[in-house]
């Protein structure tokens, strides 16, 4: 994750079939990008999005079947 990544964590992704998604834009606030998010929603109804914070780790904690 570059300099400019990390300045701006919060992402909203179009949400596409096969569970693909499509990253729109990046916002340094949640407030910034839920009110993004308002605006894209009423101009395509149709579509389905998702607002998203990327900590720039790419670890992911398993947790284990009991």
């Amino acid at each position: 994750m570059n300099y400019q990544q990390q300045l701006s964590p919060w992402v909203i992704h179009k949400l596409l079939p096969n569970l693909k998604h499509l990253t729109i834009t990046r916002f340094r606030r949640r407030p910034d990008a839920e009110a993004y998010l308002k605006v894209l929603k009423q101009s395509q109804p149709q579509s389905q999005f998702a607002i998203t914070f990327e900590s720039g780790s790419s670890e992911f904690v398993t947790q284990a079947e009991a």
